[in-house]
């Protein structure tokens, strides 16, 4: 088991607990998007009967109120996640999740990525094969930790893990993890 912690790395000897310093001290906050969309498409899905197909702006709401794991906001304030990053082949039952750290060396980043797959595996139907990525050319480990996203092993040993799950499960609440 002590594998199975070690699994899904988060680079916790990056994180400096000492002195109280953030990996990103100022990060960019950027302006929530109005959900009308959203309210406009849940008024039209109101047959429950009839199976609705998902689109981008349905998983982005999903994921946008995620927090950040070391600043109190959410990944959509700090623009690590918008609807034009989000594919979704509803047919196919394929969606792909592109996020972008706020800084390229970001330690969080795959805190955060795990983040993003744990609460669409908790709010979508199973028939759903979800790739969460960060998006091309934004980290200085983007190879290492897409790889380690979506490894369905690594995944699975990470969620063993109750401190990394207390982790995830704060980022979800809208509480930081840090």
């Amino acid at each position: 088991r002590a594998m199975a912690a070690q699994a899904m790395d988060t680079d916790d000897d990056d994180v400096d607990d000492d002195g109280g310093r953030f990996i990103n001290p100022v990060p960019v906050i950027h302006a929530r998007a109005s959900s009308s969309s959203a309210n406009a498409r849940r008024r039209a899905e109101g047959d429950e009967s009839v199976r609705d197909a998902f689109d981008a702006e349905e998983i982005f709401e999903h994921v946008r109120d995620i927090n950040d794991p070391e600043h109190p906001y959410s990944l959509e304030q700090l623009n690590v996640v918008n609807p034009d990053a989000i594919t979704v082949d509803d047919a196919k039952c394929r969606i792909k999740v592109e996020f972008t750290p706020t800084v390229p060396h970001c330690s969080m980043a795959t805190l955060i990525g795990l983040s993003i797959r744990v609460k669409l595996l908790r709010v979508l139907p199973r028939r759903f094969k979800v790739d969460v990525r960060i998006a091309p050319g934004t980290h200085a480990s983007e190879r290492a930790v897409n790889k380690q996203l979506n490894d369905k092993e690594r995944v699975a040993a990470a969620l063993e893990n109750a401190n990394l799950l207390e982790k995830v499960d704060l980022c979800l609440s809208g509480r930081t993890a840090i």
